[in-house]
């Protein structure tokens, strides 16, 4: 990359801006992302075990304490 930014030296509110700024470009050209068909296939996976009890719901504060 050419114009690449040395991320280290930003604040980390400057680093927040720019992960704000790429989502929001990604976003807006988001017909253009297809997610792959392993996601897909996780996804209904997921929803099945949900569905049969098998899976439980946690917020995210939960679920990194398990982690």
């Amino acid at each position: 990359m050419q114009n690449a930014i040395e991320i280290k030296y930003l604040t980390r509110e400057e680093k927040l801006r720019m992960v704000d700024a790429l989502w929001a470009d990604l976003l807006s050209e988001e017909e253009l992302l297809e997610s792959p068909a392993w996601h897909k296939a996780a996804l209904q996976e997921t929803e099945k075990r949900l569905e049969e009890g098998k899976e439980r719901i946690l917020d995210w504060h939960t679920a990194k304490k398990e982690k």
